[in-house]
């Protein structure tokens, strides 16, 4: 089997083909977050709540994936994390390699992850690490999925906007995009019309990060937007592991993602679950 063809067959995984959309739930912020997130602790917990709502890929660091593999289902992609973020110095975290892309073959996974942070003083190094990742992926037949986000993840999106603006992500989505992902994350830009032309300029799928904590409603919105910009799907961690109901959370993002609804419609059932226990979420399927 060539490489080229195993790179195809895992992109159904992660791509789901009737709907040509994807819905990870990233769990993998033990390994970047300055400090632990509760909703974390309980991991496999939460593995098992974002599948049953419809998550059709986990986003994890290699010891914990090796937690969940008995809750994973048949449809369910393995994507691992290749980089972690290294605190401590005054200029800032900074992005650290780790693992390899054979090692993510070896533990069975569908895709590899690199947080990508542009403009920083490793500028140089994170470029020629994301190409040889991208080479890695193409000689063992790996989909590889680039975050091209705002250098720092844990300020608000308001606050990364500010200081960055629209165009840092279109410069770091297009050259993720140039440097061989085959999937781009990238942050929300603030509004339909500059999500858009990134997603136009990357050239390659593009999915939207959940970013930190918000109004169920407004994150839905988002969502709602970036699928009418083009994206082909979402991210989303803190918004789904941090959620009151996290089964419900993802059935809500997969409602507007997959099935097209409104943000209002997705929200009004997500309360609707929410106010009638955990034991109504299966039944809103």
């Amino acid at each position: 089997m060539s490489s080229i063809t195993g790179k195809a067959i895992r992109l159904k995984r992660l791509i789901e083909p009737r709907t040509g959309t994807c819905v990870v739930c990233a769990l993998d912020h033990g390994m970047t977050a300055p400090r632990l997130p509760q909703g974390l602790v309980e991991l496999e917990t939460r593995a098992r709540q974002a599948i049953a709502g419809g998550a059709n890929v986990l986003m994890l660091g290699v010891g914990m994936a090796q937690r969940v593999v008995e809750h994973l289902q048949p449809s369910t992609a393995l994507a691992l994390m290749l980089s972690a973020s290294a605190a401590g110095r005054p200029e800032g975290p900074v992005v650290t390699p780790i693992n390899s892309v054979e090692w993510a073959v070896r533990l069975g996974a569908d895709a590899v992850v690199v947080y990508v942070a542009l403009s920083g003083p490793d500028e140089k190094e994170m470029i020629h690490y994301v190409a040889q990742v991208a080479e890695a992926c193409y000689l063992w037949g790996v989909p590889f999925i680039a975050e091209a986000e705002f250098p720092n993840a844990y300020t608000t999106i308001t606050q990364q906007i500010e200081t960055w603006g629209p165009e840092y992500l279109m410069r770091n989505a297009r050259l993720c995009a140039e440097l061989g992902a085959d999937i781009v994350k990238v942050n929300w830009s603030g509004d339909e019309d500059s999500f858009a032309r990134i997603v136009d300029a990357t050239r390659v799928p593009v999915i939207l990060a959940g970013g930190p904590v918000i109004d169920d409603l407004e994150l839905l919105k988002r969502m709602e937007k970036a699928m009418r910009a083009g994206a082909i799907g979402c991210s989303v961690g803190r918004n789904i592991f941090e959620h009151p109901n996290p089964e419900a959370m993802t059935r809500a993002l997969c409602r507007v993602i997959r099935d097209r609804w409104p943000a209002e419609d997705a929200l009004a059932e997500l309360r609707a679950i929410v106010a009638a226990g955990p034991s109504s979420v299966s039944s809103a399927q």
